[in-house]
């Protein structure tokens, strides 16, 4: 891509934070904002931007990164640009495995996202066995229905999960389950985003298979590139990424989606420049949505996914029409 675009992209991240610091029920001049970030000026003010805001705007930043390379690289490896965390059941897997942690009480910081990982790469295992099952691996509409059954089936295991569950703790789980930056703590952030940069630079390394993967599994053995390994690979560093920011933030959708279709229309060619366009990009989106969350209906606030849900719905049902 052109330096203007990620200069651009910058400009978007940094244009979702300040929002994010100045918007919310309580609004926030840039001076006010400038003030309490130096820990100076009003006392509430402080506490609102240094404790409140600052680490909902770092997690939407990760969260973001992290479904935006997912998603990239899920579409790139499939060669099915519909394809992305959420609408293969991934995110669903990865929600199963969290509140599995939770209900045996693995609530550490560092155990959430293993634990929805293991759901995540079950559910996306299982996802494939299902197209393929059909003769089907690529077809977009047999990926789709088979990721909408798989997601299907993980709420319900969820709601199996908490049956019994006190009515906090699925009052909880449920406004957890439909998305949301409000618990962000810098220590649950910090793991997360320690796991985001892990799975980004797997990502980033394996940028010439996915390349190859891209054009199709004949092409990729005749060029060197065991594809079953490959392809494996992928999926697990895909799955990964997507259950840590479940793990951090609840079920977000359509965001890998959205993003790597949007960097490649901002000129992005190769594979390592869209991974990388769509973790900056899908920072600035997640980030950019919280704050409609916060503001449209302030004081209350809504659920972030049904946010991105919103705004991804009708970008979907575009690419599908595009598709046919």
């Amino acid at each position: 891509m052109k330096p203007r675009i990620w200069l651009l992209l910058t400009l978007a991240v940094l244009l979702a934070a300040l929002a994010g610091l100045a918007l919310g029920p309580v609004r926030l001049s840039p001076g006010d904002v400038w003030a309490a970030l130096r820990g100076v000026g009003d006392g509430n003010a402080v506490a609102i931007v240094r404790t409140l805001r600052l680490p909902r705007i770092a997690l939407g930043l990760v969260v973001g990164a992290g479904l935006g390379m997912s998603g990239a690289a899920l579409q790139a490896t499939l060669r099915n640009a519909l394809a992305e965390p959420y609408l293969l059941g991934v995110s669903g897997g990865a929600a199963v495995g969290a509140v599995l942690g939770v209900t045996l009480h693995l609530t550490a910081s560092w155990v959430q996202p293993l634990a929805a990982f293991i759901g995540a790469a079950a559910s996306v295992t299982l996802v494939l066995l299902v197209a393929r099952a059909a003769g089907a691996r690529g077809d977009p509409r047999v990926l789709l229905m088979a990721g909408v059954v798989v997601g299907a089936f993980a709420n319900a295991a969820i709601m199996v999960l908490l049956a019994g569950a006190p009515d906090e703790t699925v009052r909880g789980a449920i406004w957890w389950m439909m998305g949301s930056l409000g618990d962000a703590t810098w220590t649950g952030t910090r793991w997360i985003a320690l796991y985001v940069a892990a799975g980004g630079a797997l990502l980033v390394s394996m940028a010439r298979e996915i390349e190859l993967l891209s054009l199709g599994e004949d092409p990729a053995a005749a060029l060197g590139v065991e594809v079953e390994r490959a392809t494996r690979r992928v999926y697990l560093v895909a799955s990964l990424l997507a259950a840590v920011t479940v793990a951090g933030a609840g079920l977000v959708g359509f965001v890998g989606l959205m993003v790597p279709a949007i960097v490649r229309a901002l000129g992005a060619r190769s594979v390592r420049a869209t991974i990388a366009g769509a973790a900056i990009a899908g920072g600035a989106l997640v980030v950019a949505a919280d704050v409609m969350a916060r503001v449209v209906a302030a004081p209350a606030e809504l659920p972030l996914g049904a946010v991105t849900a919103l705004i991804g719905v009708p970008f979907f049902l575009v690419r599908l029409r595009r598709m046919a």
